[in-house]
């Protein structure tokens, strides 16, 4: 067809020609218009396409600089800081009067009871006076028994009304202690009330590898003997890098923190060092203002696209 279409071309009149080549021109004209047209358009699709999706929204925060109290916790009794034992002076001797009893403050040389010589036997009677001042820890509640000087005291005087906690602290956080540091002490049923260590022992059991600590209280009628403390024990300080609580993830390789960088997240190592409250220290792997995700999860992998939201925002 496209020969004879030609060939019929050939013998057509030159101006029946020129009109069929002037045709032909136009409709080439036409379908590049169109192609260029939707060419145009589909560049401009593309220089408009919207942006790809920013990534999962993170709570963040910067780290910062803190210092931490380094505590150590002790547990232990209510003991007095000095029991003084009051007894006669000689054997074969009664009680013949009572004047004080358990819970009571005496002074010093006020008398405490009264002896004498069994079975209406003749002499005077025999003061007893407490040779301290302080409280009564225990007493005699029956006139007419013997009072031996070798057997059990008669009374029990808390000297001065001190007492004290005193509790043990293994051999290896013994050395950390010393005369002097301050203590918060919680009571069992009662209020947390400020002390101090007055002696840490220099010895330590062979069996149990525990030694002593005595810590000071502050005067409390409430405060029993033998009751059941906890003291607290601020033995140091450290600043560094403070991170919140939430943000510190445990792996396998150990503790790790994710960091966003240009939006993206970044998982490192780093060293934990003290907790207080809420926040932990961080003593390598972080520096000071570094964006961290708050509260971190396994859902975030590295290299993840995030789209970072400062707390309080």
């Amino acid at each position: 067809m496209a020969r004879g279409a030609t060939l019929e071309m050939r013998f057509l009149p030159q101006r029946r020609r020129n009109q069929f080549s002037s045709a032909l021109g136009g409709i080439g004209i036409i379908v590049a218009a169109v192609l260029l047209t939707a060419t145009s358009r589909s560049l401009g699709a593309d220089s408009t396409a919207p942006n790809p999706p920013p990534g999962m929204a993170v709570t963040v925060a910067k780290s910062k600089s803190a210092c931490f109290s380094d505590m150590l916790v002790v547990m232990g009794d209510v003991v007095p800081r000095s029991e003084i034992l009051v007894r006669p002076d000689r054997e074969g001797l009664q009680l013949t009067e009572i004047l004080v009893k358990a819970g009571d403050s005496v002074s010093s040389g006020q008398v405490l009871a009264h002896l004498a010589a069994p079975n209406g036997q003749q002499g005077s009677a025999i003061p007893i006076g407490a040779p301290v001042g302080g409280i009564i820890l225990a007493a005699p509640t029956v006139v007419g028994e013997m009072a031996s000087a070798r057997g059990e005291p008669l009374f029990r005087i808390i000297a001065e009304g001190d007492l004290e906690l005193s509790a043990e602290v293994p051999a290896k956080q013994a050395s950390r202690l010393s005369a002097g540091q301050v203590a918060k002490v919680k009571v069992a049923g009662m209020d947390e009330s400020p002390g101090r260590v007055r002696l840490v022992s220099t010895t330590v059991d062979p069996t149990t590898q525990l030694g002593q600590v005595h810590i000071s209280l502050e005067h409390n009628p409430l405060l029993r003997v033998g009751a059941f403390a906890r003291a607290t024990i601020g033995v140091g300080q450290s600043c560094g890098v403070a991170i919140p609580l939430s943000a510190l993830l445990f792996g396998t390789e150990g503790p790790v923190v994710q960091v966003i960088r240009d939006n993206r997240i970044e998982t490192r190592r780093v060293a934990v060092g003290l907790f207080a409250q809420s926040d932990v220290e961080i003593r390598q792997g972080l520096a000071e203002g570094d964006m961290i995700v708050v509260r971190a999860g396994a859902f975030l992998r590295d290299g993840d696209r995030v789209r970072p939201v400062v707390v309080g925002e």
